[in-house]
């Protein structure tokens, strides 16, 4: 049994909360936040031990086998260094939320440490996850699309936030960058395009074009002006043998061959109805890894993933500004 510890007890550490509850593997231990009501709402709830700071609860004696890390912050992810830097020093390993960081030095610290100390440490990068995404992944791995050419992404929501300049790129697109990179691999080169919604202060609209170092070329249209009606996520991947397509990350996944127009579609693959269901999906995995003592370099979704993603957010963001296309 893999003794587990949440540290941010908003809505998203709620949310693991409840995955750690329903896996039969992992129990829930401990509960932090700096917020006292926060804590004892969350320790009440779900019948452990709270906290309000890292500290007290390593301090405490309480076994605990690994740890979330679901603190919010600036651009959603400022709060998540201090804690993880904590945890990791405490030889606890950490499952943190995305992004890892929007400071490049702070993420790069956090992955160094956890890599000194040999330690696991998996980012919430649930896109990846599905049972839609991972047969996809099978198919490329199996040759069945050729060789791939090209891919295409688009995630959009609507989010009236108005925190900071960047705020749409960097707490949305962590997400599909890695998608991007879990189908296609490692980004060379960047070039992005922004644009203000109407009523807009922050740059709320985005395309952004990839080569990949293998030589794959691919496109995101992101944007927090949309949603509604309009799907939240689909992914393309063409080969030069046939062509998927992911809709709403994990409702339906489609393979087109080449070379007839015999389509196969796959509903709900695992019975996986809608994206609020990936959480326990990648919880699960991580459990997992823990179970079967992977190889820190072999996690799944690990921090290094996370922080070449950000690499590429820091990369789209510097070629609009410089107007340049950027090596990463």
């Amino acid at each position: 049994m893999i003794h587990v510890a949440i540290v941010g007890m908003g809505g998203i550490g709620n949310i693991h909360a409840r995955c750690y509850t329903t896996n039969p593997h992992s129990k829930l231990v401990a509960v932090c936040d700096l917020i006292e009501d926060k804590a004892r709402a969350a320790g009440e709830a779900h019948g452990c031990p709270w906290f309000t700071s890292v500290r007290a609860m390593l301090k405490s004696g309480i076994r605990i086998d690994a740890a979330s890390i679901t603190t919010a912050g600036k651009e959603n992810g400022g709060d998540h260094y201090q804690p993880t830097m904590e945890l990791l020093r405490g030889g606890i390993p950490v499952l943190g939320e995305k992004p890892i960081s929007n400071e490049i030095p702070k993420a790069k610290r956090m992955v160094a440490l956890a890599k000194k100390k040999r330690l696991r440490y998996g980012i919430d990068l649930n896109h990846r996850f599905t049972p839609a995404a991972v047969r996809a992944k099978e198919w490329v791995e199996q040759g069945r699309l050729g060789e791939l050419n090209i891919i295409n992404m688009t995630m959009w929501i609507n989010n009236p936030n108005e925190s900071s300049s960047h705020f749409h790129i960097r707490a949305l697109h962590p997400h599909s960058f890695d998608v991007m990179r879990y189908f296609c691999g490692d980004v060379r080169k960047v070039q992005a395009f922004f644009k203000k919604g109407k009523g807009r202060k922050i740059w709320s609209n985005v395309q952004v074009n990839l080569q990949f170092v293998n030589g794959i070329v691919g496109h995101l249209t992101g944007s927090y002006d949309a949603g509604g009606s309009y799907g939240m996520e689909t992914c393309e991947v063409v080969g030069s043998a046939g062509r998927f397509v992911i809709r709403e990350a994990c409702e339906r996944l489609e393979f087109y061959p080449r070379s007839s127009k015999q389509v196969e579609t796959f509903d709900h693959l695992g019975g996986m109805g809608s994206f609020g269901e990936t959480f326990q999906s990648r919880i699960d995995a991580w459990v997992n890894d823990l179970r079967k003592k992977t190889a820190p370099s072999k996690v799944n979704g690990k921090a290094e993933d996370a922080l070449k993603g950000q690499l590429i957010i820091e990369a789209a963001i510097k070629s609009w500004e410089e107007n340049k296309i950027i090596t990463v």
